[in-house]
């Protein structure tokens, strides 16, 4: 064909080429043409931070899609799609003082029945160009929430007071809910126990050298690092200050935890919620 030796390639080369764009596309590519796209979405739409198991809850409960968790994770590394993993641990707060400690309370039981019945709290620090910035949240356990957060290039005891005066603000626990933390000194401080005993906690506080008994929050601190600040090189505080926030407010409402039945803190909350209102319902009903 002239065609073929303007362009340099051979007939059967042409042909060969013809013959794959007028072949009709299989149901089976079409599927994971569909699969991939979908897996794609929930991928990016997440910050890349979904692995295979809540990547196919997503396509199960939102998409409709029939599909097992070993095709998503083979989809998945077919497309090079792959979760960042996490860094090693690394104590910020400080547990040589001679302030008063207090006993392990919770001892490891991060799965209270109701909201405001346990909150955690820790310090971790985030690396910008400009020096460090520190953050400290405060979690309800219930859900894994980020109640309140405080974060600045200092971590002395004024960063958790402000933290835990918001979140008490904000929710205002009943008598005898526990906050647990480690015994760094300023969860030891005259301010922050005055402000835990006004509101009337159960304070709780982690063995030494023992962060598993803060579970929750070192969990809380990898997610943030692993799935988004690693990601990126903070040159100025108030980037990495802007990047915490935007992540946080994912973390809350978009991000599924496999140990909420693959639902996010808010909608945990909120399924709570309406469960109250529907069993106050039926027991008015009831007595009536």
């Amino acid at each position: 064909m002239k065609m073929c030796k303007v362009l340099g390639v051979s007939t059967s080369g042409y042909y060969a080429w013809e013959k794959r764009q007028n072949r009709n596309e299989t149901e089976k590519e079409k599927w994971n043409s569909q699969l991939d796209e979908r897996i794609k979405f929930h991928f990016y739409d997440n910050l890349t931070t979904f692995g295979s198991p809540r990547i196919h809850e997503r396509l199960i409960n939102q998409d409709h899609m029939k599909v097992s968790q070993k095709t998503v994770a083979n989809r998945m590394r077919a497309l090079g799609l792959f979760a960042t993993k996490p860094k090693k641990y690394i104590n910020t707060t400080d547990s040589n003082h001679d302030k008063q400690v207090y006993p392990n309370e919770l001892d490891r039981e991060f799965k209270p029945d109701a909201p405001n019945r346990a909150w955690a709290t820790d310090i971790t620090y985030i690396h910008t160009g400009e020096g460090f910035v520190y953050l400290n949240p405060v979690i309800d356990l219930f859900s894994r929430r980020v109640i309140s957060y405080a974060i600045d290039d200092c971590m002395d005891k004024k960063l958790p007071l402000r933290a835990l005066k918001e979140a008490i603000t904000l929710r205002n626990p009943g008598e005898g809910w526990i906050h647990h933390s480690d015994r760094g000194s300023q969860y030891c401080s005259n301010s922050y126990i005055d402000e835990l005993k006004a509101a009337k906690a159960t304070i709780s506080m982690s063995r030494k050298a023992t962060p598993y008994d803060n579970a929750c929050v070192e969990s809380f601190f990898a997610s943030l690092k692993k799935e988004y600040l690693y990601k990126f090189v903070f040159h100025t505080k108030a980037e990495a200050i802007a990047a915490v926030k935007y992540y946080i407010q994912f973390y809350n409402r978009k991000r599924t935890h496999s140990t909420l039945g693959y639902a996010t803190p808010v909608e945990h909350e909120l399924a709570y919620e309406k469960a109250q209102r529907q069993n106050a319902g039926n027991s008015q009903l009831s007595s009536a």
